[in-house]
């Protein structure tokens, strides 16, 4: 074992760590060289790095519940990891704890045509579920833009959403049950395989807990038919307020549309080049609203949204004449974030919900924030909901640029909140947005929070420090917004 220096643990309390999960699993499946751990030390959200203590990537749920009891029992932290796709520093390791990947569960138990379900583990990938509910004419909905590399388990740690979440809900509204060991190493059972379940809807209140309340071993997913036609209508605007307002205008007629997704020019002039999806690159918005049904239902939804569309001042409509011409209209939107490296060196992903009825405003507001940070800022995100994915682009050998773009965020969210919206859409809070929950909540709210993680695990050994913020920290946090000679939240106590 190598020497380590300058660490918050001792090289004997790592070796003990160590010695103790090798009697627990094979040893190619124990990782505490730097070498070994260095993949581990981020998520998706690679400005935040932290090296972890030790990896750990069990074969089995059986090995993984002796894993949860031998961290309870040496008061080790825990920070599961799926597939590491994630936006928000929700599996950025404890310097002093453990990675528990679930990448080696991996397998789908079940396909069941006639309920409609299929049972997978936590580390099957998003997109092969629907791989292989395909022979049956079913597939799975959510669809994350990093579905053909985010798994099941971290779709439900984050309650992911998608392109088509509009229309067919997020991660909470298509699981019907997990399996989860809990700190302690006790196995249960949250939802079922029926409509509903008996008793305290435990269920909502996991999905989207990000990896606090338990580790998820197995996942029963709700499979739909896939529509008989989908068709795509890819609109420019000369305004980004037109723009926004047609999103308000289509779902005002009473249409939800199987997706509904806005780019501004920026967020086009960078993917045009790199997919090229036929995108209008002069307008300064797009709108893709898609339609999916019988042949009769779309066609007439079609015509419906082109028409409210064109009076809500869209200069250009096309209609994707076929499903591959409707593929590549969304293969810009789903390349979006990768499409952001041709034009920068770095950028940072924020994410928030807003009323519908506020995007314009809000984009206007982001606008001026660019001149205010010196930052340009692509937008792409989920119109329909309201669902925010500012890109802010900056350049991290710059000194300061990444600053900057922390407070631009920060800032964004603020905004998402004053309009009457919230800091997170499908990303999580993570370590990301931990003091944005500060504005958001109040002392109240988050020791409601606090008190769900207890009862689930007493001693905060999973994932702690994420997401829920303490009361020092959004006093601290406060205290570093100031103005007008007042504290942003008088209700905190000053230190």
């Amino acid at each position: 074992m190598n020497a380590i220096t300058d660490l918050p643990y001792t090289v004997t309390r790592q070796r003990d760590v160590v010695d103790a999960l090798r009697k627990l699993l094979p040893e190619r499946c124990v990782l505490f060289n730097d070498e070994d751990i260095r993949p581990y030390e981020c998520d998706g959200l690679a400005a935040y790095r932290q090296m972890p203590m030790v990896v750990a990537l069990p074969d089995t749920e059986a090995q993984l519940v002796q894993i949860l009891q031998l961290c309870r029992d040496m008061q080790l932290p825990i920070v599961p990891r799926g597939a590491g796709t994630g936006l928000s520093g929700g599996a950025m390791p404890i310097a002093d704890g453990l990675v528990l990947s679930t990448a080696k569960l991996n397998r789908i138990i079940k396909v069941d045509p006639v309920a409609r379900t299929a049972v997978v583990q936590p580390g099957v990938r998003n997109l092969a579920i629907s791989d292989a509910a395909a022979p049956h004419n079913l597939y799975y909905a959510p669809d994350p833009s990093s579905q053909i590399a985010c798994t099941i388990g971290g779709n439900v740690a984050e309650n992911s959403g998608g392109v088509h979440c509009l229309k067919y809900g997020l991660t909470v509204h298509n699981v019907m049950r997990v399996r989860v060991v809990t700190i302690d190493g006790d196995i249960i059972e949250l939802g079922g395989a029926a409509l509903d379940a008996p008793g305290l809807d435990l269920l909502a209140v996991f999905i989207g807990s990000e990896g606090m309340l338990g580790i998820v071993t197995e996942v029963t997913v709700r499979l739909i038919p896939k529509p008989q036609r989908a068709c795509v209508i890819m609109a420019s605007f000369d305004d980004v307020v037109k723009g926004g307002n047609a999103v308000a205008d289509v779902i005002g007629a009473g249409i939800i549309p199987a997706g509904l997704e806005m780019m501004d020019r920026t967020s086009s002039r960078m993917v045009e080049p790199f997919v090229k999806a036929g995108y209008d690159i002069d307008a300064a918005a797009i709108l893709l609203c898609e339609s999916d049904g019988t042949p009769e239902e779309v066609s007439e939804e079609i015509a419906h949204m082109t028409a409210i569309l064109t009076a809500s001042g869209a200069t250009k409509i096309s209609v994707s004449g076929s499903d591959e011409e409707r593929l590549r209209f969304w293969s810009g939107r789903k390349n979006a974030f990768p499409a952001a490296g041709r034009i920068s060196p770095d950028y940072y992903c924020m994410d928030g919900t807003i009323p519908r009825k506020r995007l314009a405003d809000v984009l206007l507001r982001i606008e001026a924030m660019e001149s205010k940070y010196g930052l340009r800022c692509a937008n792409v995100f989920h119109a329909g909901d309201g669902n925010l994915h500012p890109l802010i682009l900056f350049d991290a050998n710059k000194p300061g640029e990444f600053h900057q773009a922390e407070a631009f965020g920060a800032e964004i969210l603020e905004l998402c909140v004053e309009v009457g919206g919230t800091i997170t859409g499908e990303h999580g809070v993570g370590i990301e947005k931990i003091n944005s929950m500060c504005v958001q909540y109040s002392p109240q709210e988050r020791e409601a929070f606090f008190a769900v993680k207890r009862a689930f695990d007493t001693a905060f050994l999973l994932n702690p420090d994420k997401a829920i913020p303490s009361l020092h920290r959004c006093a601290e946090y406060g205290k570093m917004h100031v103005q007008r000679g007042q504290l942003k939240f008088p209700d905190l106590p000053r230190f």
